[in-house]
């Protein structure tokens, strides 16, 4: 007679095999991001001599995103990644400040705004 216990964690692997097939799919399709924001981002640092926050921001969840998905992969947890866990929150940048243009000229009182 096969033991349940055995055969509960077979299936138990199985899909968590499975799981890691599609988490596998969804780095491929991260890490690809994270390369074209990082293009985009040095575009963007060249141009206007400091980065971009919003993209600081991003690129640091989705980076923190490809780490949660390395850490299932390898049984460093059980903790399956977004959207079964919350996104990460992008942390404070410990480089260089973001980019913050120029607030947009009012038009005085009185005066019609130009077009």
């Amino acid at each position: 007679m096969a033991d349940p216990r055995a055969t509960g964690e077979r299936e138990t692997i199985l899909l968590r095999v499975f799981w890691m097939l599609l988490y596998l799919l969804v780095w491929q399709a991260a890490q690809m991001l994270l390369g074209v924001l990082v293009a985009v981002q040095l575009v963007y640092r060249l141009i206007y001599g400091a980065p971009n926050g919003r993209m600081m921001s991003a690129g640091d969840s989705l980076s923190q995103f490809l780490a949660q998905i390395g850490r299932f992969g390898a049984f460093h947890t059980e903790q399956k990644p977004w959207p079964f866990a919350d996104w990460p929150a992008p942390r404070p940048p410990e480089g260089a400040p973001p980019h913050r243009p120029p607030p947009a000229a009012q038009p005085a009182a009185g005066e019609a705004p130009k077009p």
